[in-house]
């Protein structure tokens, strides 16, 4: 497989994408397969065979596109400002900066931000820029890795001059480029396909992400970097139930659409940074816009016929514990005894309770 090693490892390939894409499908097929036919004659070759599979996506795993031009860093300073922010701790928690070169502390900086609140990542941006200025640095809007989705965006700007990192953006033309290319006619199936390769293309450049989807496991939010099968069987249930969705918006049926939309809200809401990203910073911003959509199809069923009812779970978990059900809890990030995300909205279906599911701070 020195080849398929080769091609997995060209950085911005489309070619080495879907590679990768279609070597995930193989393993979950193998997988799946070799559970059903567990007396079937290739069954021990087929271990030997997941096993390479499964070196061969560790080691192919990318690593974000940034380049520093020099050993020095340039940028201590503003590592130096953004570790000491208290306000930034209250939303981060106070684990420090990682980065050991400018174009990743740049980004890890940037990337950060991403989960505070709109207004504070807004001055902090301009902070970041003003630190890189003093070291010859500005900021490069062309240069940026770029992250498929349904609209362009920047999200925030690279560095060029003394200081050399790409930026990073959504990009419609990136999502034309991923398995599916079609337009759906449905706006909402286009925007769900949109988050499924934002979401793939993101993991693969941002170690903090975790998971917290009940059907993969129940009982912890689960570290994508450190367990990179769980971001194989995170991906895959992602798929599942895309595919799922998109079926049942064929169906006449209101109700069964309306299930596959909780289902999927779920998994999108599951990706999440620890502590939680704030609802209000461009994370949150961005996973409203699944809810957002899942209200409507609340109002296609009810228009139909049906009582309906879903709600966002918020604010003191005390209040709204009896509507949730197998909740995570954390002893930090946010205010003791609130809700800190809400991971399935608690529903309501023609006299059926269907709990939701929440990360709530502890007391302690």
């Amino acid at each position: 497989m020195q080849h398929f090693k080769k091609l997995l490892e060209i950085e911005n390939s489309e070619l080495a994408q879907l590679l990768r894409f279609s070597l995930y499908g193989l393993e979950a097929s193998l997988k799946k397969a070799q559970a059903e036919l567990p007396l079937d004659p290739g069954a021990n070759v087929c271990d030997e065979v997941l096993q390479e599979l499964h070196s061969l996506l560790q080691k192919a795993t990318i690593t974000p596109p940034e380049v520093d031009c020099g050993s020095e860093l340039k940028l201590n300073r503003l590592r130096e400002a953004f570790n000491s922010d208290q306000e930034l701790s209250l939303y981060l928690g106070n684990s420090p900066l990682q980065s050991q070169k400018d174009a990743d502390l740049w980004n890890e900086v940037q990337r950060r931000l991403l989960r505070v609140p709109e207004d504070l990542a807004t001055s902090w941006r301009q902070r970041a820029l003003e630190f890189a200025q003093e070291s010859g640095a500005i900021a490069d809007n062309i240069h940026l890795y770029k992250l498929p989705f349904i609209r362009d965006q920047v999200i925030y700007p690279g560095l060029s001059g003394s200081v050399k990192a790409k930026g990073l953006c959504l990009s419609q033309k990136a999502l034309l480029k991923t398995e599916f290319p079609q337009i759906y006619e449905s706006e909402d199936l286009h925007l769900l396909a949109g988050f499924l390769y934002l979401y793939i293309k993101f993991m693969e450049i941002e170690p903090d992400f975790h998971h917290a989807l009940k059907s993969i496991f129940s009982f912890d939010v689960i570290s994508l970097q450190s367990k990179p099968e769980q971001r194989h069987q995170y991906i895959d249930v992602l798929g599942d139930r895309f595919q799922r969705t998109q079926k049942t918006e064929e169906n006449a049926d209101p109700i069964l659409n309306l299930r596959a939309w909780i289902d999927m809200d779920e998994a999108i809401h599951s990706l999440i940074f620890i502590p939680p990203a704030e609802r209000y910073s461009w994370w949150g911003k961005l996973q409203q816009e699944s809810r957002r959509i899942l209200k409507k199809v609340a109002d296609k069923a009810t228009n139909a016929g049906n009582n309906v009812r879903i709600r966002q779970l918020s604010g003191l978990y005390a209040d709204i514990c009896t509507l949730s059900k197998d909740d995570l809890q954390l002893d930090y990030g946010g205010n003791p005894g609130e809700v800190l995300t809400c991971l399935r909205v608690y529903a309501r279906i023609n006299q059926e309770d269907c709990p939701g599911r929440v990360i709530f701070r502890s007391l302690r």
